[in-house]
């Protein structure tokens, strides 16, 4: 078997390991996280998807930071259990970061399309830029990180399907059902 292939099974076993967790609001949901956003990391690479490997290292380094959040004692925003609570942000807010991150998006695919060989820089910018922003929201417990990963899933899995990453492109379609449902139980907490 193909080491690459490999790879990307258990980057994704770990991947839905770690979105089963995540919904059900379990701590531990990071730690498989943070290894299976590892793996990916050498894939992502390899595939010339260089804002994807810049992603999975961004998921790492938040693997790390959700887990404190989440662990925290320190927190202001604790729910009876020690755990973070779902909250949620106004529009400003979000006007605001999508416009930034658009920007964002813009520059780094501008970027990787004038100096590297990179596959699809724009789209694969995109989905890196607002995946920086969701994953953000999704440590801090954000209800919104739920509509901006639907968004991210949606487009990701055509960007995994046309690099021939199939088992990617399964879990980045189990990722946007799942994110339905992580949504709806977020916003029954929140209620």
């Amino acid at each position: 078997m193909n080491f690459y292939l490999i790879l990307e099974i258990l980057s994704v076993v770990f991947g839905l390991i770690y979105l089963v967790l995540l919904i059900k609001q379990n701590i531990l949901c990071w730690l498989f996280g943070i290894v299976g956003s590892a793996l990916s990391i050498f894939l992502f690479y390899h595939s010339k998807l260089y804002s994807e490997a810049i992603l999975y290292s961004y998921y790492v380094v938040m693997g790390f930071y959700g887990f404190y959040l989440w662990s925290s004692k320190n927190t202001d925003n604790l729910s009876e259990t020690n755990y973070l609570k779902v909250s949620d942000k106004g529009l400003t807010f979000h006007i605001y970061s999508i416009s930034t991150a658009s920007i964002l998006a813009l520059i780094l695919a501008w970027f990787f399309d004038t100096y590297t060989d990179a596959d699809k820089p724009y789209l694969d910018a995109f989905t890196t830029i607002f995946s920086f922003l969701a994953t953000y929201l999704e440590a801090k417990k954000v209800l919104s990180a739920w509509v901006y990963w639907i968004v991210i899933n949606g487009l990701t899995i055509t960007l995994y399907y046309s690099k021939g990453l199939d088992y990617y492109s399964g879990l980045t379609v189990v990722y946007f059902v799942m994110s339905f449902v992580g949504y709806m139980r977020w916003k029954k907490e929140l209620a």
